[in-house]
């Protein structure tokens, strides 16, 4: 059904002459179609950033970011290197809470839905990724998972921009 609603919107996309920018080639794909982000912008791997590690990790039923709240300067570059040590996939989303919330609900309808944005990553089992961010606006941000149970399960986190 998702697969024929994504031709569906291919096909009056193009009788209308509009570019279909949200439709990938893998139904489960998910792209902003405007690159706008709260929390800043994508970083620059060529220039230095601050480094900050987090861990994702399942313990005593919880499932949760070590650490779970990061504080940087306005304009700060971050690098974050990501492991996942559970046992599970993961994902990092860096957004506004309400957003992350609001995102949360469609992952609900969708739970294999995965992410093609500088501003999340889904992460296997063992393994590493990193995203790169320039923190431009000042504020208080969220980092979550947004596989369904898991924020629930308290795997989200905090951002602090001053």
């Amino acid at each position: 059904m998702v697969r024929l609603s994504i031709v569906v919107a291919i096909g009056v996309l193009s009788a209308i002459g509009l570019s279909p920018t949200v439709a990938s080639s893998e139904p489960t794909g998910h792209r902003h179609e405007i690159e706008i982000f709260s929390a800043g912008e994508p970083g620059d791997p060529e220039k230095p950033s601050r480094v900050i590690k987090v861990t994702m990790q399942e313990s005593d039923g919880k499932m949760l970011f070590v650490p779970d709240h990061v504080e940087v300067r306005k304009g700060e570059q971050i690098k974050f290197e990501l492991y996942n040590s559970g046992e599970f996939d993961h994902e990092f989303v860096l957004a506004t809470t309400q957003e992350n919330q609001k995102h949360a609900e469609a992952m609900k309808m969708n739970p294999q839905m995965e992410h093609d944005d500088p501003n999340a990553t889904r992460i296997a089992p063992k393994k590493r990724d990193e995203i790169v961010w320039n923190f431009t606006k000042l504020g208080e941000f969220e980092f979550a998972c947004l596989i369904p149970g898991h924020r629930d399960a308290g795997m989200f986190g905090t951002v602090r921009v001053k």
